[in-house]
Formats: C-alpha cells, structure tokens, sequence
C-alpha cells in the first residue's frame, strides 16, 4: 500500500455544520504534514484557510451544497466569491431535480456558465449518483464532458449514500479524456481509499483517511 499516494490523492474534508474555524486549522495542519491534494472547507472559511496555508496547499470550496437546487445566479456568486477569497478549487452540487425532470439542458447550461467564471481554477462536479438512475449518470458524464468540467464528482456525502465503486467504474468509462473521477462520501479506510483509486477514482473526498494516517 503506497499511503504517500493516497494522502496525495485526499481532498481532506471537513464539512460538518458545526465545524468551527479551529477545527479547519487542524484540517490544514494535516493536509500539510501529510501532503493532502487540497483541503475541502465550507465557503465561509475560505478567506482564513487561504491566508492561514498561504499558498502550501489548495483550497477546495463547496458549492450550491448540499443540495444543489440554489438558482445558477446564486451558485455563480458563490464561486466568484471563493475564488476572490483564494480558493483554487470548486465543487459544485448540480441540480438533481432538473435531472429527474429530464431538463438536462439547464444542468448542462448551469455547469458551462460555472465553467466561464472559474477558467483558471479547477472545477470539479458532483452528480450525487445515489439519486440518480444508470442512464441519468451516463447522460451527466456527456454533459460534464462537453462543458468543460474538469472533474465528475460522485457524491456528497450528505445525501441517501456515497461513493461506490461500481459508479466509479461507470463515470470512469463513461466520461471524456480530459475529465477524472473524484470519489467521495463514505471513505473511512486505507483499505477503501486504495481500493478505489485502483478502480478509476484520481482523487479522494474523504475526512477519515488522512486521520487515520496521523495515527499510524
């Protein structure tokens, strides 16, 4: 097991409603020691974590979460305003419901216009697969493929479930080239997170596993 690999993988997570600015320092102390890919944070702490890493480590921001039904205008506001206050990365949660209702053209116009305003940083998106059916997910791997997002997102974590591997597999077969699978939600293990990054995932949301490192 290459445990530097998967620490490098791990978007270190903290995103509970309670979690308080001490609690992120911690969350960046890890990520730093143990060479995490960013930290995933809560839009209202951005601004502190950026200054507090100050440029040793990437700042992911959740947005339209968790439940993505936030109008386009408001998600736009929000990623113009953690990419003011230093975040390098965007997750943002589609609308579910538009899926369900078969409007696929507005999920795919609400994730090129998220696509415009974050050119220059990487914009990652989460589909919440444990709502969706098997060709609902095929069609967002279409959509977040052709509008130009750099990463398909399984879940929140917050939802009815989180990542599997069989969706991974699925997204990973299914997604363009340039697009790569992010896994998250439910992650608690070495043993998980290896597991899937050996079936398709090329980054890991996940709150547990680099704690678990710190432990070792």
């Amino acid at each position: 097991m290459d445990i530097e690999k998967i620490c490098a993988a791990c978007d270190h997570t903290l995103l509970k409603q309670d979690s308080t600015w001490e609690q992120i320092k911690a969350l960046c102390d890890e990520g730093m020691k143990f060479h995490a890919s960013s930290v995933c944070i809560p839009p209202c702490y951005v601004a502190g974590a950026a200054q507090y890493l100050d440029g040793r480590l990437p700042v992911t921001v959740v947005i339209g979460f968790p439940n993505g039904y936030n109008t386009t205008k408001i998600k736009i506001a929000e990623a113009e305003d953690a990419i003011a206050n230093g975040a390098s990365e965007l997750d943002m949660v589609i609308n579910v419901g538009w899926v369900k209702s078969g409007r696929f053209d507005l999920v795919e116009n609400e994730i090129k216009k998220m696509r415009e305003v974050t050119k220059g940083h990487i914009l990652k998106v989460i589909i919440e697969c444990c709502l969706l059916t098997e060709e609902e997910k095929k069609h967002m791997c279409r959509i977040v493929t052709e509008a130009g997002a750099d990463f398909i997102k399984t879940s929140t974590g917050f939802s009815t479930g989180g990542a599997t591997i069989s969706d991974v597999k699925l997204l990973r077969a299914n997604v363009g080239p340039d697009v790569k699978v992010k896994a998250a939600g439910g992650i608690h293990s070495l043993v998980e997170a290896e597991n899937f990054l050996n079936n398709g995932a090329d980054r890991l949301g996940t709150s547990s596993v680099i704690s678990q490192v710190s432990k070792l």
